[in-house]
């Protein structure tokens, strides 16, 4: 045990953060993401049982934003004509607000299939159970 990380954070999750380096991405995704397929060339690491807000709350405990892009956080854009709702961003928000300045004005969002293609090139994807619909964040790491 150690001691002021969450416990949500396992072994093999931290040491894949601590690898990870200056504009490096990873994608916390939720149950509906293609994660194996997109994650083809990244680390995937699965973390079933867990919803997203509870590991992007945990990740930014140790996990620097970068602070040389305008949005290092982005979002799935909902698909045109599709009903929707989203109120898990309001979410992300508030936990992003409490580890970053920046606040929501860090967030942004990338369109479906532009955020697929982004995901193929991340260092790490992190499966979740969410079962939210656009629930998926792209986080971009910083410096200490």
């Amino acid at each position: 045990m150690l001691k002021n990380i969450p416990p949500i954070l396992s072994p093999e999750l931290l040491k894949v953060l601590c690898e990870m380096g200056h504009s490096d991405r990873l994608v916390i995704s939720d149950g509906n993401f293609p994660a194996a397929s997109m994650g083809k060339n990244a680390i995937v690491i699965r973390c079933d049982g867990h919803g997203v807000p509870e590991l992007l709350d945990a990740i930014l405990t140790v996990f620097p934003l970068d602070t040389y892009v305008e949005k290092p956080v982005n979002l799935m854009e909902v698909m045109p004509g599709d009903p929707v709702e989203t109120p898990i961003w309001d979410t992300y928000k508030e936990i992003i607000a409490k580890h970053d300045p920046r606040g929501a004005d860090a967030v942004g969002q990338i369109e479906r299939f532009r955020f697929y293609e982004e995901a193929k090139q991340v260092y790490c994807i992190i499966a979740t159970g969410e079962k939210a619909l656009y629930a998926n964040i792209m986080l971009q790491k910083g410096v200490v």
